[in-house]
C-alpha cells in the first residue's frame, strides 16, 4: 500500500531539486519501488547520472532528453546492483561514451556470514539482483568522485546490499535505498545484512545532515531524525521476535504472520525476509539458534 503523501512526480520529467541537482523518476512504480526510481542528474556542465535505473528504453530517452546544449554526461554512478538501479548503466554508456562507477559487482561488499551462508546454499535471496553487473571503476569506501562543479564522496552503507554505497555531495547525502522517506529499507540475506544495516545507519549518523536524497520517494528533510527513527524500529522490531519466540520456536514465515499483522498479503514474502535477517543477527549475537542448519526455513528457538 502506497503511503498518503503528495509525492506524485511527473515519470520522465527532469525537476530540479535545488541548483545543480535535478532528478528523473522511471516509469517502474510497484511496493517495492513506490512511484519509481529516482534517477538523479548532478551537475551543470559536467553531468553525473546517478542510479540510471531499469532496463528501460524510455527511461533512457528521458535521461538523454534532459542533457541541454553545452552540458555532457560524464560519470554514470550506480549504488547497487538491485534491477531498479543498475541495468540501464551500460546502455547509458553505449549513448555517452561515459564510464560507469561502482563499488562493485553483484556480491561485492557482502558479509563473511552471509557470504559463508550463500556458498553453502543454504538460503534462497538474491531478489531482483543484477548479477550481469559489471563497472568500469570500482569505488571504495572515502573514495572522492569530481565533476566541473561538482563533489561526491562515497560512503560504504553496506545493509540492504553488501555494494550499497551513499555519496555526499555537501551537506546533502544520496542515500539510495538505505533511508528513505516513505518506507524502511528491505534487508533480505543473503544480499542484505542486518548488521550491516545498523551499522551503516551508525555510520550516516555520525553527520548533521541538511537532507537525503533517496532512491525512492521524495527528499527527507529531517535526516538524522529519520534515522533515529530507523535504529529504534529495527530495535523494536526485534524485540517483538524475540518476545514471539518466548511462546515458542518458530519459523521466520511464522513470526513474520505473527508480528506483520497489518501488512498485504503480497508484502509478506518481503517481511518474512526482514524477519529471517533479524534472526540471522541474533543468531549471530547468541541471543537466538536454529534448530539444526541455518537456513530460510528454520525454526528458531531463543537461547536461555
Amino acid at each position: 500500500m502506497l503511503p498518503p503523501d503528495n509525492f506524485d512526480p511527473e515519470i520522465g520529467l527532469a525537476e530540479t531539486l535545488e541548483p545543480g541537482l535535478r532528478r528523473i523518476v522511471a516509469p517502474n512504480p510497484s511496493p517495492m519501488t513506490y512511484r519509481g526510481t529516482n534517477t538523479y542528474l548532478l551537475g551543470e556542465t559536467d553531468v553525473a547520472v546517478i542510479d540510471p535505473g531499469p532496463d528501460s528504453p524510455a527511461h533512457l530517452e528521458a535521461i538523454l532528453a534532459a542533457i541541454q546544449p553545452g552540458q555532457r554526461i560524464s560519470h554514470i554512478i550506480v549504488t547497487h546492483t538491485h534491477l531498479d538501479h543498475s541495468p540501464l548503466a551500460r546502455p547509458l554508456a553505449a549513448r555517452t561514451g561515459a564510464e560507469v562507477w561502482a563499488f562493485g559487482e553483484a556480491t561485492e561488499g557482502r558479509s563473511t556470514v552471509m557470504q559463508g551462508l550463500a556458498e553453502a546454499g543454504l538460503m534462497g535471496g538474491g531478489e531482483g539482483v543484477d548479477h550481469g553487473f559489471r563497472p568500469d571503476h570500482t569505488l571504495a569506501d572515502g573514495d572522492v568522485l569530481k565533476g566541473d562543479g561538482w563533489t561526491l564522496k562515497v560512503l560504504h552503507t553496506p545493509g540492504h546490499i553488501g555494494n550499497h554505497i551513499s555519496l555526499a555531495w555537501g551537506d546533502a547525502c544520496l542515500t539510495a535505498d538505505h533511508v528513505m522517506g516513505w518506507a524502511t529499507s528491505l534487508v533480505s540475506p543473503p544480499d542484505g545484512d542486518l548488521t550491516d544495516f545498523m551499522a551503516s545507519c551508525d555510520t550516516l549518523g555520525a553527520r548533521q545532515w541538511r537532507v537525503f536524497y533517496p532512491g525512492h520517494g521524495a527528499p527527507v528533510s529531517d535526516p538524522n531524525a529519520r534515522l533515529d527513527w530507523l535504529v529504534a524500529h529495527r530495535r523494536a522490531r526485534e524485540v517483538s521476535i524475540l518476545d514471539a519466540l518466548a511462546a515458542g520456536p518458530a519459523t521466520a514465515e511464522d513470526l513474520a504472520r505473527a508480528i506483520y499483522t497489518e501488512t498485504p498479503a503480497a508484502l509478506l514474502g518481503a517481511a518474512t525476509r526482514n524477519v529471517l535477517a533479524h534472526l540471522v543477527d541474533l543468531t549471530g549475537r547468541g541471543r537466538v539458534a536454529p534448530e539444526g542448519t541455518l537456513q530460510a526455513e528454520a525454526r528458531f528457538t531463543l537461547n536461555s
